[in-house]
């Protein structure tokens, strides 16, 4: 259920106010360097800290109980845990009666019998994406010269990055959130990777990417703007003897395979559910419609943290369909 992968395999555990968050990796290449400087930089990205983020301060210190010693990986699983020290669990407690409109309150209620953990969400929460990272850090170790680079390319709706920071204010103020666009580049992979047609690279790299919180699409290349092109402006010429091509379309997949270009996708990311802004809803316990606000420290686009997360998995995934490969 909490677990990816076939020979490199993640899994993640913890709950958003409960004592900790961590992951479980297994596959991981024996010799290989793990101490805490290895995740440092990553988690740092993933932190909040800039405008529009959450104010919610954990020092996401990686402790590392298993599968390394003298700094090297066993061969045995590696497990990551991170403390958790900044909750306010007492922020939830409404939301047995009134749950939040977008988020899983409701579906879990009736998944888990009302036994789910409703502090932050749980198990649901962005904050288990801190074991993602981890298990990210160490499969950019083991993907050789793959290089992977996701940034924010669109906010709101505007491309634009001067627009963002009113465009941010504005949302903050009306007690409002902002979606966003990330854009990723896998730029190194040789040709051949990919295992059609359920394993295929768009396949698992897309079911990975769907495990982040706050999710919405993911789109190849051209992506959907394929659909209304004619096959001579989305076909991808070839330009060399190995591989390469004049354009990129495909996303540098082509049947389910790499075919030696970059690897181009774009994740879409909703707006944070959690706005103070009033929303109408359901009260569960009152059977009767009510104004919902919701309190507390959340993100306005909770997507400015999220490249880190996508790189992350983008090599998790990689590292997996390398190994099969194997």
């Amino acid at each position: 259920m909490n677990t990816y992968g076939r020979i490199f395999r993640v899994g993640i555990f913890g709950e958003s106010h409960g004592p900790c968050a961590g992951v479980v990796i297994d596959g991981v290449i024996p010799g290989i360097e793990i101490n805490r400087s290895v995740f440092e930089e990553d988690l740092k990205r993933r932190r909040p800290g800039i405008s529009g983020t959450t104010s919610r301060a954990e020092q996401d210190i990686p402790e590392i109980v298993s599968g390394v010693c003298n700094g090297v990986a066993t061969g045995a699983p590696v497990t990551v845990l991170f403390r958790n020290t900044d909750m306010r669990p007492e922020d939830y407690e409404k939301f047995k009666e009134v749950p939040r409109p977008g988020h899983s309150d409701f579906a879990a209620s009736v998944k888990y019998n009302h036994y789910n953990d409703m502090r932050g969400s749980g198990p649901f929460s962005g904050r288990l994406t801190v074991g993602l990272v981890a298990a990210g850090a160490i499969a950019k170790k083991m993907i050789g010269g793959i290089s992977i680079n996701a940034y924010v390319k669109e906010l709101g709706g505007l491309r634009d990055e001067s627009e963002w920071p009113s465009a941010i204010e504005k949302a903050r103020r009306e007690g409002d959130s902002l979606g966003a666009i990330v854009e990723c580049r896998c730029s190194g992979v040789k040709p051949g990777l990919g295992e059609p047609f359920f394993d295929s690279v768009e396949s698992c790299i897309s079911h990975i990417v769907f495990s982040i919180p706050g999710v919405r699409g993911i789109e190849f290349g051209d992506g959907f703007s394929a659909s209304a092109m004619r096959g001579s402006e989305h076909n991808d010429p070839f330009c060399g003897s190995d591989g390469k091509t004049s354009k990129n379309g495909s996303g540098g997949i082509n049947g389910g395979i790499s075919n030696g270009n970059e690897i181009l996708f774009r994740v879409a990311f909703k707006p944070a559910s959690s706005i103070s802004k009033m929303q109408r809803t359901y009260d569960f316990v009152r059977e009767e419609m009510t104004a919902l606000g919701i309190s507390g420290r959340h993100d306005t686009c909770f997507a400015l943290r999220a490249p880190v997360i996508v790189e992350s998995v983008a090599a998790i995934a990689l590292a997996d369909l390398m190994l099969v490969a194997e």
